[in-house]
């Protein structure tokens, strides 16, 4: 049995690796006034930790709250927030 569920611990890691690897690290320089306003608005106490972009335009922000807690977020290059059922 913990053959079967080291098997299906790869194939879990091996899933989230690809959703992971369409996205590339880039400067915040990149990001859109649409994104910046929305980071300003939305989170206007924390700092962004890093931000990515992925072949659809779409960005992935690890925003760096105050408490220190990293929450990562999705937005488009509009400024419209995504959910996980949209990315």
């Amino acid at each position: 049995m913990s053959g079967h569920a080291n098997s299906y611990q790869m194939e879990k890691v091996s899933k989230i690796e690809m959703v992971n690897d369409d996205y590339e690290r880039i400067p915040s320089s990149e990001l859109t006034p649409a994104v910046v306003e929305e980071i300003l608005k939305e989170y206007p106490t924390s700092k962004l930790g890093a931000a990515y972009r992925n072949s659809k335009g779409i960005f992935k922000l690890v925003m760096v709250l105050k408490s220190g807690t990293r929450r990562t977020v999705y937005i488009d290059p509009y400024g419209n927030w995504i959910t996980n059922k949209k990315r």
